[in-house]
């Protein structure tokens, strides 16, 4: 079985698969290649509009393989130090990977998401967590930095800067329902319902006008690094008169109140 899988699970909606169960999804360069290698075919796919990610059995996805973490491509005639970097490199790029997926990309976190899977689920536009799902920051613990593939970055602007120091000073176990007391997660449901949630938001999503996700997803990116609240209401002024100039969504949802119908959105 390959180690990346993608299904097509309702109209409109990837899902993605880490496959690796027995390693619980570890981040092995055999699994992280194909992964960032799906990630960017569905992003290419106009017939998807919202995109899952996921791990099979019990985990999300544990970190680092520590016991075999997979054939690194490219590094013939590459002393170690060239080799740890074109690694990390191979690894961030998974992070930014995730980040340019057009699409609306939600993590169904169906169990430990640890070290470069915390980075992964907070790499993702939304998180759901199942009653089984665990965070942990696990780099302090491995007598390393917690600051990994952007988690330094990604963790305070989830959570607060309190929180992402204490849990990354700290290495402690975050379980689902402190995760989604604190904004880790934006719900916890129960692990057998946790992709079927997963597909009814990614339904809704689905929904609406493409570019008004698309440019909303962009935008609340886009905000996280804004340098001033009058910058990046610019960018946000562009993105909603790109719309409403070039479609017709806001006459179709007006029209659809009227109606009493869902509106029709044909962009």
């Amino acid at each position: 079985m390959p180690f990346v899988l993608i299904d097509r699970p309702r109209p409109h909606v990837a899902l993605i698969t880490l496959n690796r169960p027995e390693r619980m999804n570890a981040m092995a360069f055999d699994v992280m290649i194909p992964f960032r290698e799906a990630l960017e075919e569905v992003s290419r796919d106009n017939g998807t509009r919202v995109v899952v990610i996921t791990g099979a059995g019990r985990g999300f996805c544990s970190g680092a393989d520590l016991e075999n973490p997979g054939d690194i491509p490219g590094i013939d005639g590459l002393t170690l130090p060239t080799i740890a970097l074109r690694s990390m490199e191979l690894l961030d790029d998974v992070v930014r990977a995730l980040r340019r997926v057009h699409q609306p990309v939600i993590a169904a976190v169906n169990g430990p998401a640890i070290g470069g899977g915390l980075c992964l689920a907070l790499a993702a536009d939304i998180r759901l967590g199942a009653d089984t799902a665990l965070f942990r920051a696990a780099g302090i613990n491995n007598g390393l930095t917690a600051s990994e593939l952007g988690l330094s970055y990604l963790l305070p602007r989830a959570i607060g800067s309190s929180r992402a120091f204490e849990l990354m000073l700290s290495g402690r176990d975050v379980d689902a329902a402190e995760a989604e007391r604190i904004g880790l997660v934006s719900r916890v449901v129960p692990g057998d319902k946790l992709l079927d949630a997963c597909y009814e938001l990614a339904e809704r999503i689905a929904g609406f006008s493409r570019p008004g996700t698309e440019l909303t997803k962009r935008m609340l990116w886009s905000s996280l690094d804004a340098a001033s609240l009058d910058a990046h209401m610019g960018q946000e002024g562009l993105a909603q008169l790109y719309v409403r100039l070039t479609t017709h969504n806001f006459e179709e949802a007006i029209k659809a109140r009227r109606e009493n119908r869902p509106p029709d959105f044909q962009d």
